[in-house]
Order: structure tokens, then sequence, then C-alpha cells
């Protein structure tokens, strides 16, 4: 065939064009530097799973701005360069990169529709792009001024994001900008008049921000002045305004309430609000957010709706990490328009109520809450529902119902206590793409039926019990990317269908009963983690798994291994897990896999280690080595160096797959532990061993040290995290569900477990086996698994092998050397000291003492020598230190001062009395110290202060006491006094009931302190005395002024206490009037007027329980009757508060009101104060500060203790 000839000509023409361009583009690439940086700002903004290299771009010299995911360069030679960035409609979580900066060529950014925030980085001031997309984002702040610094934009999009304050007049300074879009923020005031600069702008989109359903607009175009030669600009631009407004006022008049919520959907917001505990909480018409938010997206508080015409109504509603404390709301059903809500991590209890079987829910999230009872049959109604009910308390059979719910999508039900099996009506969820059952409490096997759900994208079953079952056919499953099928007791071969599953990322299958041998396979592609750890896997090891450089756990199997010829051993490959992945004898049960000669050289018989440190740690004389140089985590093993010992780690924290897993995630750090012991910790995902060999034969101590340091929230939500694991030695189970914070009694609680174990083949092994129980999620994802601290293993024996026979004979003389030493000083000290101590020894032969004697040394230790640092509190003996013992203990030390006023009679008498009793509500004496002149009390130390702090403490330190907690404080104090008075051996008044006497523990359970003015009782016998103890507002009457002392003084401290708890008000700073005397005075009054519900404290606003209230009101004034006789015993006040013991109807005569003797001693005393002239206590006086608690430090003027 033959062309004319300018026809050939262009042929020709174009054809070369095509060769070359095809050979340019296969020539040109990025360069590395462009490359590294777009990885950086890919992790910056969240994009976890993507990996850029020379060949990601798309040359092109126009972008296409419709693009999701899109990478655009402009070459030239063989080189090519980012020119445009487009990762829209991603779901970024991240934050806008700075890396920016470092692509110079750069145009053009979308990151639109997102969920990034932040603010604008700084470094883009010194960019020359043209186009800023960031629009629909979670981005805040204020708008930066340094943007004026861009000089070549010419679009600029921030709109529906959350910025804040003015527009800032810089950008008036973009003269080449043509279109900016500043709507749907939080922006206030005027728009600056240096907008008016911008000459090239065509499109300005602002319309109004929502400020709580109000619609604000600001239009000051109108008084911007242009320059003459912009006249045409100006008409046009005023022109465009008016009708702008005139648009504004049409469309906006009549629907100026087209974003607020009916009213009857406000009180129902207001009444939902306060059945969860958000007491504090007040909706109204504005409180929606008028577009739909993701629930996925992290929001904590939000109100969504959807608006049509002139109405709106609720659709959404997320209360996330709010710390809830009530109960699913009812309410919900009289929103017939609500479609999702997200009620996860709070401490909500209670069970679903049968009122949302009638709504068109269509997602449930309570994950993270204190729910119980069953899943209720009835929520198989909600036909188009997904649900989240992990991490609670669930218990009773999956509803056969549930099998309606087809449109389900989402379904997780981790860590409860479900009975039964697997459901197999599960098949008839077709359109599910997420089913997890962990630790659910359910029983396998796993039902064929899961076959149907072919739209299955991650897959977590694991711990289920019961028969043995096969693999379970999942083949239809052609989406999934994520398999975990862990302790399931599936038996067979692993079939070969699995590795064509082309998006599978994660594969776990540990801990089951599969056999036979791993055949050579093409791996997925996109496969990111493979554990097959605890199982009977035998044969080679496949070249394809050994090169894929992916973390693989292949330990405790039965594979073969022929010596260090393996190639496993040869490439020496850190990311596989060889732990015992053999059973040959002779290299050590597959200990040291690739050591077959091995021999021990030596015999050891103990270990001391402080796992998850990264420095040795003395402690006791004992050294422990830190194991955290290397800093494993996930599929290693880390052998000791020289000392034949290592710890094998399993596992990766992915959950939400979240597969960024830095060496550091293993380690746990706190710098509130003194104790450097307890301040670092090993963490671990699935599975941690901890081994030694080359271990000398025989009985062994182990012992093992924890602390919580990684469940440290102190929010309500928070305190919902459980820990739990199993811990075994040699292959023994010794704890089921195991959880440090409830067993240490609390967090950054020291505790140490102590078990024997026999070593019979030279070999310890210590395994701790996360089973899939506690929280997953609290107080952040990934917060799970075993944690252990140090571990310290000494034999029961005596050693027949030396670790270091060179050194004994110098350490034997040392030893004898120091010890004669010791001894002449001992006697010295005991000659000199004889004298000072026998009086005080002689005062301690009559006590039968049940507690520890401190050493000097051990207390100085313990508070860094009485540092002022440590010091927490001043009391009527001296200062109050907080310390920490050896073992991570806790302490707080009360210390005799030289210029107390209370001497050995009163801190014999403390020790004496509280050493003899144990009651939950009593403080816990843990031992003294009597050396030299040093007088020491050693007790638990409570985190919370004393009750009078938490009540009428500064500002900074008062506690918000919901009503609940003030019922529990209540009666535990009841309890505690009526222990003393009727149930311990010892029948006990302790005269100086007060609320700074009261202490409160990490859960606000009340504990009695400061028992140095207590006395013990005859219960036939009334005391008389003229020396009168206690707290000024808190003595009886017939005891101030008579010295008549029952152990209804106590019943009288007490009544003064409830009402001071109930009313949130002093007994002695407080009188509604100045006819009233005091808080008691009121209270009488209100009694007499039939108004007793109004002294409960104001802050509770309505939400308390009014008959508790009033119950504790006429409890308290019963208490503090002026005739003892009248008073209740302690007992009885126990059975009134919890309302098995009919409380009397006894109301005092009003007439004796101003002369009653319960006030006399309190007129007296102000009468004494004013006749002084002082406004609080004298120094010097009668009347001096009793307070020996261990936390008072700012307690009241008034309250004064007196002693004559």
């Amino acid at each position: 065939m033959f062309f004319p000839k300018p026809i050939a000509f262009l042929l020709s023409v174009l054809l070369s064009f095509i060769w070359l361009r095809t050979n340019k583009l296969d020539a040109a690439t990025l360069p590395q530097n462009e490359v590294d940086v777009l990885n950086r700002i890919a992790k910056t903004m969240g994009t976890n799973d993507r990996n850029f290299d020379a060949g990601s771009c798309n040359v092109s010299d126009k972008v296409d701005l419709g693009a999701e995911k899109n990478i655009t360069c402009t070459c030239q030679n063989d080189t090519c360069h980012v020119t445009h960035i487009i990762f829209k409609h991603q779901n970024l979580p991240g934050g806008l990169p700075p890396e920016l900066v470092n692509l110079p060529y750069l145009k053009v950014i979308d990151f639109a529709y997102n969920y990034l925030n932040g603010s604008i980085p700084l470094e883009w001031a010194s960019m020359q792009l043209e186009y800023i997309f960031v629009f629909v984002n979670r981005l805040s702040g204020s708008i930066p001024t340094y943007l004026g610094n861009i000089t070549s934009l010419a679009y600029l999009d921030l709109e529906a994001n959350q910025f804040s304050g003015q527009v800032p007049p810089e950008i008036g300074k973009l003269v080449n900008l043509r279109t900016l879009r500043l709507s749907y923020n939080r922006l206030t005031g005027d728009l600056p008049v240096q907008l008016a600069e911008l000459k090239n702008l065509t499109d300005l989109v602002f319309e109004f921000w929502v400020y709580k359903g109000r619609k604000e607009a600001s239009w000051k175009f109108l008084k911007m002045s242009f320059s003459s030669e912009h006249f045409l600009s100006e008409k046009l631009m005023d022109t465009y305004i008016a009708l702008a407004v005139l648009s504004f006022i049409l469309l906006n008049t009549n629907k100026l309430d087209a974003t607020t919520l009916p009213q009857d959907e406000v009180n129902v917001l207001n009444q939902i609000a306060k059945t969860m505990g958000g007491n504090d909480w007040n909706f109204d018409a504005g409180s929606c957010v008028s577009e739909k938010v993701n629930t996925d997206t992290g929001a904590e508080k939000n109100i969504t709706c959807t608006c049509q015409n002139d109405t709106c109504h609720v659709t959404h509603i997320i209360f996330k990490l709010q710390s809830l404390p009530g109960v699913l709301p009812s309410e919900l059903v009289n929103l017939p328009y609500l479609k999702e809500i997200d009620f996860a991590y709070n401490y909500l209890n209670g069970t679903i109520p049968p009122e949302w079987a009638s709504m068109q829910l269509e997602f449930i999230s309570v994950f993270g809450n204190r729910l119980s009872g069953s899943i209720p049959t009835y929520l198989g109604n909600i036909t188009s529902l997904t649900y989240r009910l992990s991490s609670n308390g669930l218990t009773g059979n999956l509803p056969v119902q549930l099998e309606a719910l087809k449109n389900l999508t989402d379904f997780r039900i981790n860590d409860n206590n479900f009975n039964g099996s697997i459901p197999a009506f599960i098949w008839n969820w077709k359109k599910l793409e997420r089913l997890e059952m962990q630790a659910s409490g359910l029983e396998g096997p796993i039902p064929s039926s899961i076959s149907a759900l072919e739209n299955l994208v991650t897959l977590i079953i694991s711990d289920i019990n019961g028969a043995t079952q096969p693999f379970p056919y999942l083949w239809n499953m052609t989406a999934i990317n994520r398999i975990i099928l862990k302790k399931c007791n599936i038996v067979g071969q692993i079939p070969q269908e699995i590795w064509q599953m082309s998006k599978l990322r994660v594969l776990d299958l540990s801990f089951n009963l599969l056999s036979g041998q791993l055949v050579e396979v093409t791996l997925p592609k996109d496969l990111k983690f493979l554990y097959l750890t605890g199982n009977n896997l035998s044969g080679n090891i496949p070249a394809s798994i050994l090169s894929t450089g992916l973390p693989v756990d292949l330990s405790y199997n039965n594979f073969t291994w022929p010596g260090p010829d393996q190639p496993a051993c040869l490439r020496k490959l850190d990311n596989i897990n060889l732990f015992c992945s053999s059973s040959t004898e002779y290299v050590k049960r597959g200990v040291i896999p690739c050591r077959s000669d091995f021999k021990c050289q030596k015999y050891w018989h103990s270990m001391y280690i402080n796992c998850g440190g990264t420095n040795d740690v003395k402690m006791n004389g004992t050294m422990y080595v830190g194991d955290a140089t290397s800093g494993l985590g996930g599929a290693a093993t880390l052998y000791g160096n020289n000392d034949n010992w290592g710890f094998s780690s399993t596992g990766d924290f992915r959950d939400d797959n979240d597969e960024l897993n830095a060496a550091s995630r293993y380690l746990a750090q706190s710098t509130s532990m003194s104790n450097q012991l307890y301040a670092t910790a090993r963490l671990s995902p699935l599975s941690i061993t901890y081994f030694r060999y080359c271990l000398e034969n025989g009985s062994y101590s182990v012992r093992l040290h924890f602390a919580e340091i990684e469940i440290i929230n102190s929010t309500r939500y928070g305190r919902l995290g459980r820990r739990i694991f199993n811990i075994y030695i040699q292959d023994q189970l010794v704890e089921e569900n195991f959880n440090i914070e409830a067993e240490a009694g609390g967090i950054l609680t020291p505790l140490t477990k102590h078990y024997n174990a026999n070593v019979t083949n030279g070999e310890l092994e210590i395994h701790f086996y996360w089973a899939g129980k506690g929280t997953q999620a609290i107080p952040s994802r990934g917060v799970h698994g075993p944690l252990i601290s140090a571990i310290s293993v000494d034999p029961n024996f005596k050693p027949q092998h030396k670790e270091n026979k060179t050194k004994t004979v110098p350490i034997i003389i040392g030893v004898v050397g120091s010890f004669l030493v010791f001894l002449a000083s001992g006697i010295f000290i005991w000659i000199y000291c004889f004298k000072a101590k026998s009086h005080r020894e002689q005062d301690l032969r009559g006590l039968d003492l049940q507690t520890v004697s401190f050493t000097l040394k051990q207390i100085k230790a313990a508070t860094n020598n009485f540092d002022s640092g440590n010091k927490i509190g001043e009391g009527g003996f001296g200062p109050v230190y907080k310390g920490q013992l050896a073992d991570g203990t806790i302490i707080a030390v009360k210390q005799l001062s030289s210029k107390s006023s209370q001497g050995n009679r009163e801190f014999l008498n403390e020790m004496g009395m509280i050493s003899c009793l144990q009651h939950p509500n009593l403080v816990k004496l843990y031992g003294c110290c009597i050396e030299g002149n040093q007088l020491l009390l050693v007790y638990e130390y409570l985190e919370n202060n004393s009750l009078s702090r938490a009540l009428f403490g500064p500002e900074y330190s008062r506690i918000n006491l919901d009503w609940p907690t003030r019922q529990k404080i209540c009666v535990g104090i009841a309890k505690g006094i009526a222990f003393l008075h009727e149930e311990s051996r010892l029948k006990i008044v302790h005269r100086d009931i007060k609320g700074t006497n009261v202490l409160l523990d990490r859960d606000l359970n009340p504990k009695i302190s400061d028992f140095g003015l207590a006395k013990l009782s005859d219960e036939d016998k009334t005391h008389i005395s003229t020396r009168i103890a206690g707290t000024i507002g808190y003595i009886a009457p017939e005891y101030a002024l008579w010295g008549y002392l029952t152990y209804k003084a106590d019943v009288y401290s007490f009544g003064i206490v409830a009402l001071e708890l109930v009313s949130g008000k002093h007994n002695m700073n407080y009188g509604a009037v100045d006819e009233y005397t005091c808080l008691l005075d009121w209270a009488c009054h209100l009694q007499q007027s039939g108004k007793l519900l109004e002294l409960v404290d104001d802050k509770l606003g309505s939400d308390y329980n009014k008959s508790e209230a009033e119950r504790m009101i006429k409890v308290a004034l019963l208490c503090t009757n002026a005739s003892p006789s009248l008073r209740p015993t302690m007992s009885d006040v126990v059975g009134m508060l919890e309302g098995t013991i009919t409380i009397p109807d006894v109301i005092p005569n009003a007439s004796s009101y101003n002369e009653d003797l319960r006030f006399k001693a309190i007129r007296d005393h102000r009468s004494y104060m004013s006749s002084q002239g002082h406004t609080s206590t004298p120094a010097g006086s009668l009347f001096e500060s009793s307070s020996t608690s261990a936390r008072d430090t700012n307690e009241t003027n008034e309250e004064s203790c007196i002693e004559v």
C-alpha cells in the first residue's frame, strides 16, 4: 500500500514520536529523595499500607482533579519530579504533611474528604503551590497568616473544617487567587477589607457558618473600596453581593430555623443525657451538625441531623469516651429518625432496653462498657443492624432471633461471657463484612455454614472450647484480608487454598492442632504477618517462607532440624521465630535450633531479669539484667549474652489493621514508679516465654514481679481497662485469668507472685499467654496481652555447681570481716542507746502487735531521707511522708515530731489499737519503726486523700462525688465504726470521727484512720474523764460538757460527717442565716419545716436518689440527738442506710433548738475565740490541729482538737 508523500511524512513523524516517548517513559524515574519524601508523607497522613517507589508516577502534563489517589509528575530527559498529589476520599486519619516542602516542583495538592486534623504546616509558606484542596476534613485552629506568603496560589478551598477565629487580612496578599472557599467553618468577625485587593478573584464562596444553630454572615463588601481602574470590577462585585444578600434574605428569612431541632427532640436528648449520666449536659435547638458523620472517625460527642425544608431530625448520636456512668437510654425510641448510635468506651451498665426493638437502627456500638445479661431476643427485629458489643459482661446464648439480621455488616462480641455454641444461623448474614468472636465464651466448632459469608473482610475467632474440627471452608471469601483462628481446636493440614487468597494480609493460626508439612507455595503478595506458633507442623521449612522478610512465627512446632546447615540458620533471619520449633532432644528441645553441637559449659542456679528495661537494676543487693537492649517484639527471640537465657515473643499489636509495630511498642515505661524495677515492663500482644537452660536440676523459687503501668487512665471509662492473661511455669497452669490491677489492688502498685518449680532437664520455662479475655482497646487500641516487670529465680537447695568459684574465698573473708565490724558497732550502739529506749520497750511489752517492725534505714530509703518533696501532710503527731519500699509498695509514713503535743502515749495507743484491727473500711497499718528518738508508723497509701479534702479542700483537690459514691462512702464509714463498736475482739471508741480522718482509696472506698485518741470501751460502764479529746463540731455534747464517754459519742460524730457528705458543706463553716449556729442547726430547722431535701448539695442538681438522700439525712439527725440513749447503734445505722431497718420518726422540739446541748460547745468555742481576738486557731492555745491523716494539709481553721 502506498501513501501520498505528505501523509507518509506525517506517519513517520508520529511513529518516531511514539517510539521516542515510549523509551523515555521507561527510562524516566523519580529521584530517590522524592520517593523517600512520598513515603514519609504517606505515614504522616496515615496511609500506612502505601509504599511508593521510583515508578509511582503518572506522567502527564495535566492533572485529573477528579481522581481519588494519584501522583502526577513531569519529566525531562530521564528525570521526573512530582507536581501533583491527590489523596482524596482515602479516610486518612493523620495530619497535613510538612514534608511537602521537600518536593520543590509540587504545584497541586488535593487532600479532600479525609479525617486529617491539626492545622496547615508553617513549612508550606515557602512553597510555590497553585492549588490547595483540603475541604471536608477535621482541620482546626485559626487560618494561619503565613498562607499569605504563597502568592502563587490560584485556588484555596478550606471548606467544611473546624477553623475558628477571623479570616486573616494576609489573605489579601494572594494576588493570583481566583477561587476562595471558606464555608462551613467556625469563623467569626468581619471579612477583612484587604480581600478587595484580590483583583483576579472570580469565585468567592463564603455563605455562612453555623454556630450552635445560628446562621452568622458578614457582608462588608459593600464598604470595600476599589481603585479607580477597577470601576467595572467594583460594579460587578456590588451587583454580585447585592444579589447574594437578597438571595440569602429571601431563602433564609422563613427558614432561619431550618437547622434547628423540634423541641420534642431537644427534650428527648436531654432525657437521654440524664439517663446515661451526663448530668451537666444541656442540648438545645442548635445542637445539630447538619452532615453525616462516619462513626469510625473517633468523634466523641456529636449529634448529627438531616434537614428537609424547614425541619431537622436526629439521625446519629455519638457519645464516645465520655465516662458516662448510667444506663442505656430507653428514650431513644422517641427519636424516630435515629439510625446510628455509638456509646463506646463509657461506664454504662444494665442491659439493652426492650424499647429499642421497635426502632429502625442501623448501627449500635456499645463497646467497652459494663453491660450485663443476655442479648435480648427482640433485637432480631432490628433487621438493618450492625453490632459492636465487645468488652462487656454479656451472658447467655445468642438468640436465634438474630438470624433475621439479613443486613448485618459488622458483628463483634469479643470478651464476653456467652455460653452455647457458635450458631449455624450466621449463614443468613450474607452481607457481613466483619465477624469477631474473640474470647466470647462460645464453644466450637465453627459451623460449616460460615462458608456462606462471601463478603467477609475480617474474620477473628479465638479461644473456643469443644471438640476438634477440620479447617473451615473459607475459599468463597474472595475479599477477606484478615483471618485469625487462634486456639480453635483445628486439626489436619493447612489447606493449600488459603495461600491463593490474593487479598490476605494477616494469617494467624496459632495454638491449634495443625499437622503435616508446609509445602513450597507462593504466598499472597499483600501478606504482612504469618503466625503458626503452637501447632504440630513438621518437615523442613519451605524457602518461600524463609525468603519473605515478613514477621513469621514458627515456634512450638515439630519441624526437622538437620543441624546448623538448615537454611533458616545460615541466613540468620531475625524476622522468623524458631524457638522450640523442633522436638529433637540433642538440640535442647529446639530452644537453640541452630546449635546442634551445643553443650553446657557450666550450670546455673539463678536468674534475675529486669523485663523491658534497657539498664541493669540493683535491688536488695541483687542485680537484675535488662532485656530491652535489642528492643525485640513480635515474632522475635532474644538469647542472653553467654548467660544461657532468653525470651520468645509472639504476636503483633494489629488492632483495626494497625500494622505499624515499632520495637518500642513491646516495652512499657512509667515515670510514676520510683522503684526502677517496676518502672519498665515487657509487653506481648499474645504470648511471651522466658527460658533458662543449662540450669542445675532441683527445686526453685520463682518470683514474678508485676505492676500495671499502661492502663493508668483515671477516667471512669479508663478504669474499665482489664488486662487478663494466663501464666504457665514448666507447662503447668499456675494462674488463669490473672489480672495485675485486681491482684495488686490498683494501678502503679507493685505485686510479687511466688511459685515453686522443679527442673529435671536443665531447663526452666515461664510462659505468659493472652487467651483473648479482658479489654483490647481501653484506654487505647492495642492495650492487651501479658505484661511482666521482672523475674527472679533462686534455688531451694544448696547448689552443687558454683557460678563463680574463683571469688569464693575473698567473699567469705569479706563477709566475716564485715560481720565482726557490724557486731562491734552493734554492741556499742546497744549500750549507748539502751537507757533511752528502755521506757519505750516497757510500753511495748504490753502490746500484742501484729505488725512488721521496719528499720530506720528502710524508712529513710523509702522516703528519700524524709525529703520535703515526699511530704504529703501535717498531722497532730507531725509530718506525713509518701514513700516506696524496696519491693515497690507505696506507703504513708507518719512521723512523731518533737514539737507535737501528742507523744509516746498516743503513738503507742494508735499502734496498739490498729495493729489488732483488720476491716475493709479501716486504714491498714503495715508496721512501725522505733529507733533512737524516732517514732514512725507505716500505713497503706491511699490515693484520694481525705473525705474532708475531697469536699472542702482547695478547688484543685476537690473530687466531684456523685450520689452513688456518697452513698457508698456513708455506708462504708458506718460499717467501719460498727466493726469497732460491735464486731472487733477489742471494743473501741474512736473519739475523733471526722472528714479528715476518713481516707479514700483509688476507687473512693472510705477507710477510717487516726486511732491516737481511741479508747477501749467497757460495754457495761460509762467512762467519765476529765481529759476530753476530739474535734469541736464533732464531739458529742455529753462528752464535751461532762466527760461522759460511750460509743454513742462516735455515733454523734458520724451523724455530723453524714450531714457534711450529703450537703457538701462544712459543719463549722455553714449557716444559711445568722440565727443558725452550724450545719446541724440548719438541718434541724429544715426537718421541722418539712424541707429536708433542700440540704442536698447543689452540685448534684436533680441527679440523686431522693429516697436515699432523705434516708441519709434522717439517719444523721437521729445520730446527732442530744440524748445519747436515743441515738441508734452503728449496726442499726448500717441497716437504716441500706434500707433493711425502718427509720423511727423522731423530730426534736423546735423550742429547744437554740438551747440544745448539741450547739453549746460550738457557741462556747466561738465565744472563746472572739474573746481572744482571733479568727483562726491561735498558736499555743488548747485548740490545735488533731489531724494525723496521711493526706490533710488544707483543712478548715475551725476544725480543732480539744484535750483538757
